[in-house]
């Protein structure tokens, strides 16, 4: 067939076009049928199972935040406790009884009611470990916030009873100060029983919530996408009609797929790329609060950091401020104690190990071990909001570990393994962090750092540290309503735990994110874990 010139002109010009759409802009309507909304949010990798209850990792929690509801919710941009699909709740004077009123016509998303026999159940298969569907996985947040399990000597949930279609009775074997915080934690989202009963041990990958989207798709290692819920309970809400996560390990190609307009949104940015976004009127920096901790875990229940002169040796050799002027580009502060000073209860009159090799070595030679010693060093590789690039600020400590005869052998793994085999305490010593998940002490230091939680598989306290005086001090302070009183019992917690030195509290992080200016109504939670529900898309 032949074609004129006029044409061919009009052709080329139409091609041109073509191509300079393709390129700009982002991906915000991509994907689906013309007006809908899509949201492609860029992180740095996979989640673990979308099982709330069986995880403790951010990746998973902040995708389970948004198939999920909770009995009560936090405020959009604080640990405020407000109402979730528990409408209003009372307690008794001594605290030991709790009565939640729940919504009506809430549905999950196979259909089903969600009612009170539904929240008992949930709360049955958590806390007992002979349920017949307490399986799948371990159930670690449970026993971390709630003192173990039914039958253990510290166990908080005496009983939870259906009072009628729409009340709920929780009875406490003790009072829990932080008890309505803990139950806005992402792992207590409220699962379907008729889908948890069809297939518990692969629940994970097919979750099913009351929450504002519901899963589409997993790609393992690269796309979840979640789809609105339309018979979401808040009339109007969510506003977004596909929610996609989507995993780029590398913190810089991640960037770059943004600016590509691969992606809507990030997070994990790149301190020193702040100044880039910044410069770009068409993009947006957020800042997520400090509430965080990057830590240095010695394994205590092996030698020769059985020996606390060995970690306070080691404390003395980490040079916080080069780490963060190496890796942070001044977004971060040094860390004394294992709780940032953001939360209430923080111990700002302790003083710090400072930065002195000299010391390091005088320690160590203290402890019998003048001449150093030989230890694996273990760092993740997948990059995490408090740890920009783990292996490299690995390689930072290792060179001034050798100046003091330590010779530290990094050890990486995938993050999902990597988690595992830290859970399980195979590490010497151990690069990780942790996001507060309630705005309560006691979610640093009686999750990271009390006995109850240093027994594997899924150790919350991979440092394997126990010290009975702590632990007193920490269930005492957890079972006090006076909150003057428990800053007190905190602040003697960090004491106690400067000395005994089972970590290096490294840093707290100010984490910065990036979005396109066409992303609307986005605000990151402190607890690292965003509910999208009122998130949008103008062009």
């Amino acid at each position: 067939m032949k074609i004129g010139k006029s044409w061919l002109l009009a052709l080329s010009l139409l091609l041109a076009l073509s191509a300079v759409l393709a390129g700009c802009g982002s991906s915000g309507d991509s994907g689906g049928s013309q007006g809908e909304k899509t949201l492609i949010y860029g992180r740095g990798a996979d989640s673990k199972s979308l099982d709330p209850i069986q995880v403790t990792d951010g990746e998973s929690l902040k995708v389970t935040k948004n198939i999920y509801d909770t009995l009560v919710e936090y405020a959009d941009d604080n640990t405020e406790v407000v109402p979730g699909l528990a409408e209003r709740w009372e307690s008794s004077k001594d605290g030991k009884t709790w009565t939640f009123y729940l919504r009506k016509g809430v549905k999950f998303h196979d259909g089903t009611d969600f009612n009170a026999e539904a929240v008992v159940y949930n709360f049955e298969r958590w806390m007992d470990k002979d349920h017949p569907e307490h399986k799948g996985g371990e159930f670690p947040y449970y026993g971390y916030m709630f003192g173990g399990y039914k039958g253990d000597k510290g166990h908080v949930i005496k009983s939870v009873t259906a009072v009628d279609e729409y009340t709920v009775k929780f009875e406490l074997n003790y009072p829990q100060a932080p008890f309505l915080n803990n139950l806005a934690m992402s792992p207590f989202g409220i699962a379907s029983p008729t889908a948890v009963k069809k297939d518990p041990e692969g629940f994970g990958q097919k979750p099913v919530g009351t929450g504002p989207f519901k899963l589409e798709s997993w790609k393992k290692n690269d796309t979840i996408t979640l789809v609105k819920n339309e018979d979401y309970w808040q009339e109007g809400l969510p506003k977004l009609d596909k929610l996609i996560y989507r995993s780029i390990p590398d913190n810089a190609a991640r960037f770059s797929a943004l600016q590509a307009g691969d992606i809507d949104i990030m997070d994990g940015l790149n301190p020193s790329d702040v100044k880039l976004v910044k410069q770009n009127q068409n993009l947006q920096l957020f800042e997520r609060p400090g509430m965080n901790v990057a830590y240095l875990a010695f394994n205590t229940e092996k030698k020769p950091f059985d020996n606390p002169k060995v970690r306070q040796a080691l404390n003395h050799a980490v040079n916080k401020e080069g780490i963060i002027k190496s890796f942070y580009a001044d977004m971060a502060k040094p860390a004394k104690n294992p709780m940032p000073d953001v939360l209430w209860g923080y111990n700002d009159k302790i003083k710090d190990y400072e930065f002195d090799l000299d010391k390091a070595k005088k320690l160590l030679k203290e402890a019998g071990y003048a001449d150093g010693f030989k230890v694996d060093f273990w760092a993740p590789t997948d990059p995490r909001p408090y740890m920009p690039n783990g292996k490299k600020i690995a390689e930072f400590i290792q060179a001034d570990l050798a100046k003091i005869g330590v010779k530290a052998e990094i050890v990486s793994y995938d993050w999902q393994t990597y988690l595992d085999r830290t859970g399980k305490g195979e590490h010497s010593m151990a690069l990780l962090g942790w996001i507060g998940d309630n705005g309560d002490p006691d979610n640093f230091l009686y999750v990271l750092l009390d006995k109850d939680n240093a027994k594997g598989p899924d150790a919350g306290n991979i440092a394997f540290y126990k010290n009975d005086k702590l632990h007193d001090i920490l269930i005492k302070a957890q079972q006090v309503s006076d909150q003057e009183e428990r800053t007190k019992l905190y602040g003697q917690a960090q004491e106690i735990i400067k000395k005994d030195a089972p970590w290096v509290p490294l840093v707290h992080v100010t984490e910065p994110m990036v979005a396109w200016s066409h992303v609307k109504g986005y605000i990151p939670h402190p607890t690292g874990s965003d509910k999208m529900l009122k998130v949008d898309i103008e062009k």
